[in-house]
């Protein structure tokens, strides 16, 4: 016997006074779902869960829960007033009796239950808000967002409830990883109408990419339908006026259905352009200490930088990650070591909490308010990488309106402050950016899109993410920050450093203790060997590493060449050929000096 759906929607429409968001829309949520939900920045699906919840009304249809269904909804900004901590606001539904579940739930997703509400972050608040849901476990979960403001390990442990959880949940995230590991169904919202498959997300982009070639396709044969039914118009009408109104009426109608088809958002025109070529060590920092309160940061640390590098810094929150890196930077003081930065560096920051934001500016005056962006004398141009440009024409690069112009920060959500911090950024030529949790909120598509950049970024990139994918796709060495001062250094990005990490410790476990053996006399006719003065740290990483580095250096190489072999480029784009040009010199000139390091310490460490 077929169980009654958890939640059904039917013929729904919401409009918030402008153009609808959705439309006679349709849609069931079904017993043990796991449903992804997923779409542009702004499509709405913040919106449909807030429908779902039943938090946001719509203008018309019917929203009908199960027999004895209990919906629970975990929204981004949870509101805890007249609550005293968050663990007051955790348990508010639950008996005291259930205190131990969010106990469990707030261990699991670190939060401190006696935290004031008054005092915690939006992040803390946000952890509250979902160890809750988890607690009361209702019938159906609608999760927006859970896995912003966690660390790599809550992820984990959170991943691991929800995949042996009995709970239907729909789920909207940017993490690629966590999608791919719980949902078996996806929702995909595109320009208010809403598709479901019965596939996970690991296969929504075979299918979102399927479903706009067919789009295209029939786009294609009703233009050229158009134009046929257009030219029979101007040739056959005055023959037989009467005859054919009726094919006349079919042109317009035609021409109706045309225009009536709403344009797919493309991708953000995002770019990403370097500056002059920075000195070949971009950071040297030996031996760095750093404590608060005597909780240590980081004990006896080095690394060395080198220009092209993409360094991924990981570890759980509040570990110091943000703090090494401004260590790196030189903008936050060591207890003792050395840092030394390279010549010639152009720096541009992301910072996670957004703070180059003020929420009360509005777009416009965000872009051309900025010294470093602002044209003399020109209230709507800003400066970018060197040419001036409409401020509101670089803002439609980035998927902005026109009416978002002049709209407060604070009205945009969390991907579009996202893509206006980015668009700061990336106005300004750099060779060295810094980017703390860069894709929180960010769509599938302008993901990809940063991924493409930051691959052909020709300068070098610091990066503190939770993305674990983001981290595979991007990072080429792995700084792991596991508390108690211990960062070490892994060649690779996220699954290499998990594998690495991994093979240490096996390799660990399995070595004799040496305690009880350490005074013990050598036997005859073996002098105790001396310790190994081979390589230092930095040295046997940078060893590690060299190979990853040359191998890029030869595939940047390849497709600089590929791109310069096109007969017509020297003519036609005279500016980007010289650029290639100036840019295969350069590859070549670091992969010469990267096989030479890595034959001097492979010389090195072979004695």
């Amino acid at each position: 016997m077929a169980r009654a759906p958890l939640l059904q929607l039917s013929d729904i429409s919401l409009t918030f006074g402008g153009d609808p968001v959705f439309d006679g829309l349709d849609l069931v949520v079904q017993p043990n779902d796991r449903v992804a939900l997923v779409g542009r920045n702004g499509s709405g699906k913040s919106t449909l869960m807030k429908v779902m919840a039943g938090l946001v009304e719509p203008d018309k249809g019917s929203i009908v829960a199960g027999p004895g269904v209990s919906v629970g909804y975990m929204e981004q900004e949870p509101d805890m007033a007249g609550f005293a901590t968050l663990g007051d606001f955790a348990l508010s539904q639950l008996d005291a009796s259930e205190a131990y579940k969010v106990e469990r739930a707030g261990a699991g997703l670190k939060f401190d239950p006696a935290r004031a509400v008054e005092t915690a972050s939006g992040g803390e608040r946000r952890r509250a808000a979902l160890a809750k849901l988890m607690a009361e476990a209702p019938g159906l979960m609608l999760l927006d967002e859970p896995t912003n403001h966690l660390d790599i390990e809550a992820i984990g442990w959170l991943e691991a409830e929800l995949s042996t959880t009995r709970t239907a949940f729909v789920l909207i995230s940017h993490d690629r990883a966590f999608l791919t590991a719980l949902t078996r169904a996806t929702l995909w919202i595109d320009r208010g109408q809403v598709r479901r498959q019965e596939k996970g997300f690991d296969g929504f982009e075979a299918w979102r990419d399927t479903v706009w070639e067919q789009e295209d396709m029939q786009r294609h044969k009703l233009d050229r339908k158009i134009k046929s039914e257009a030219r029979w118009a101007v040739e056959g009408i005055s023959a037989r006026r009467t005859r054919n109104q009726g094919r006349v009426r079919a042109l317009q109608e035609l021409r109706a259905e045309r225009a009536s088809q709403i344009r797919r958002q493309g991708t953000a025109a995002m770019a990403l352009e370097g500056g002059q070529q920075s000195g070949k060590k971009v950071i040297e920092a030996h031996h760095l200490s750093k404590a608060f309160d005597g909780k240590p940061i980081v004990q006896d640390f080095s690394l060395t930088v080198q220009r092209g590098d993409r360094i991924a810094f990981v570890g759980p929150n509040g570990v110091g990650k943000t703090t090494l890196i401004k260590m790196l930077m030189g903008q936050e003081p060591c207890d003792s070591g050395t840092v030394k930065l390279g010549s010639k560096l152009e720096i541009a920051i992301f910072d996670q909490a957004r703070a180059q934001l003020d929420p009360d500016m509005s777009l416009w005056d965000s872009l051309t308010g900025d010294p470093d962006m602002r044209v003399s004398g020109k209230a709507d141009q800003i400066m970018v990488r060197g040419a001036p440009k409409h401020v509101v024409g670089y803002l439609k690069e980035f998927l902005f309106d026109d009416a978002q112009a002049r709209a407060p920060v604070r009205s945009l959500s969390g991907g579009e402050k996202a893509r206006l911090l980015l668009a700061k950024i990336m106005a300004r030529e750099s060779n060295l950016l810094v980017l703390d949790e860069p894709t929180n909120d960010l769509d599938v598509e302008t993901l990809d899109l940063l991924q493409d950049l930051l691959g052909e970024y020709p300068g070098t990139v610091l990066l503190v993410s939770h993305d674990r994918d983001f981290l595979d796709r991007v990072a080429t060495t792995t700084v792991a920050m596991e508390g108690d001062g211990r960062a070490t250094v892994y060649a690779g990005g996220w699954s290499d450093y998990q594998a690495q990490r991994a093979e240490r410790l096996q390799d660990t476990a399995k070595k004799p203790d040496t305690k009880a053996t350490k005074d013990t006399p050598a036997p005859a006719g073996k002098p105790k060997q001396s310790k190994s003065t081979k390589l230092s740290f930095s040295e046997k990483h940078r060893l590690e590493e060299l190979p990853a580095v040359i191998e890029r250096l030869e595939a940047e190489i390849a497709k600089l060449e590929e791109y310069l072999s096109a007969p017509d480029l020297f003519s036609a784009e005279p500016v980007k050929f010289a650029k290639a040009s100036e840019a295969l010199i350069e590859r070549h000139s670091a992969l010469s000096d990267a096989e030479e390091e890595w034959i001097t310490l492979e010389e090195k460490a072979g004695g």
